[in-house]
């Protein structure tokens, strides 16, 4: 009786509470954990692997998403995912590949083209090969957009925002811009599609989407800039005077900083440069940090109530990178797993340990609080 009571009141304690304002996971921690399955994407073109990491993303999206209009987004970036593998199937098969094969499955019309344009085609056979790899360059693509499209639903984009640290605060502007942008347009998108629906109108199709393209773009754009505009009348970015040296060090520090961190993804991203990329991404943000360090003197703006970073917020960030960790790792144990043969074609496999590492970005879909029930499904019950 003691042991069961016992095991009644911890099982409560391991599940994930409801989301509160206090316990949220903070922005920055969805980023990181999307960003860490991005770049476990990039670093294979294996289609189970790749559909593994979709997976995976749309489950804790599925599971951990709210209502807000930005939480819609993740859909269109599914849509775009799959409108970038069919154009780069399309491209591949018109314009031709370097992929050689044998399996011909049918041939186009071909253009000739001149003397000076050696090298290039339009047309001509299409093989089975290259309409393979095409498809796995494609996949990888599209699940590196997906993987964003996941950061844009889960990350409330005014609280990233208000974590970006004091030296950042004169691009707030155009961050809010841009970060809100997408998220206004699909809700502008549902929002124009069901008004004509009421019409009478139709919905779908080529003729529709051209109709209500303008009003989408001028409707986002224009949310988007009124609350860049209402940032900027509330005092936003707003600096004070510092000495001319520490203005110049921060500067050269944070400069030098994100360019390290740019060599340093490049380095992670490329299939050869994983070895010196991490030290000097490593190195890069250090630089990075320290700048901002003192890029932050200058703000006169306090922060209210600013995001915790608790347990949970570090195992969601956490369980990102280890993804990207075990990838390339098995990128550097076992690359031939991570990039099947095409020439000649051969059905991929799925490598266990890294199918098993990949589902450790499952993780803030048990630890992250619960979202808000919306309000309808409580008037139902």
């Amino acid at each position: 009786m003691t042991g069961s009571t016992g095991a009644a009141r911890l099982r409560p304690a391991l599940r994930a509470p409801a989301a509160t304002r206090a316990n949220a996971v903070p922005a920055g921690a969805w980023w990181l954990w999307a960003l860490g399955l991005a770049t476990a994407a990039s670093r294979t073109t294996n289609p189970l692997l790749l559909g593994l990491l979709v997976g995976v993303a749309g489950y804790v999206v599925a599971a951990r998403r709210t209502d807000a209009p930005w939480a819609r987004s993740y859909g269109a970036f599914v849509r775009l995912g799959l409108a970038v593998v069919a154009v780069r199937l399309v491209f591949s098969a018109v314009l031709g590949s370097s992929v050689p094969g044998t399996d011909v499955l049918f041939t186009l019309p071909e253009v000739p083209l001149p003397g000076w344009a050696q090298g290039v085609r339009i047309g001509g056979r299409v093989t089975a090969e290259q309409l393979v790899f095409a498809l796995y360059e494609g996949a990888k693509l599209a699940a590196l957009l997906i993987c964003v499209g996941a950061a844009n639903s889960l990350a409330n984009p005014a609280r990233l925002l208000k974590s970006l640290p004091g030296a950042l605060y004169e691009v707030g502007v155009a961050v809010v811009v841009a970060m809100t942008f997408a998220p206004n347009m699909v809700a502008d998108v549902a929002r124009l599609r069901t008004a004509r629906r009421l019409r009478g109108r139709s919905a779908g199709g080529v003729g529709a989407v051209l109709r209500i393209g303008l009003p989408v773009l001028e409707g986002a754009l224009e949310r988007s800039v009124a609350v860049a505009a209402s940032m900027d009348a509330r005092g936003y970015g707003r600096t004070a005077q510092v000495p001319p040296a520490v203005r110049r060090t921060t500067h050269v520090l944070t400069l030098g900083g994100l360019l390290g961190v740019c060599a340093g993804t490049y380095g992670l991203l490329a299939a050869e440069g994983a070895v010196h990329g991490l030290p000097l991404l490593l190195a890069g943000v250090a630089a990075a940090l320290a700048g901002l360090r003192l890029g932050g003197r200058r703000s006169v703006r306090t922060r209210y109530r600013p995001d915790r970073w608790d347990v949970r917020a570090w195992l969601v960030a956490a369980s990102g990178a280890a993804v990207a960790a075990a990838m390339i790792r098995a990128g550097a144990v076992d690359p031939g797993a991570l990039h099947p043969g095409v020439v000649p074609l051969t059905a991929p496999v799925l490598p266990l340990w890294p199918a098993v590492a990949v589902l450790i970005g499952l993780l803030p879909a048990v630890v992250a609080p619960l979202p808000p029930s919306p309000p309808a499904s409580k008037e139902r019950a």
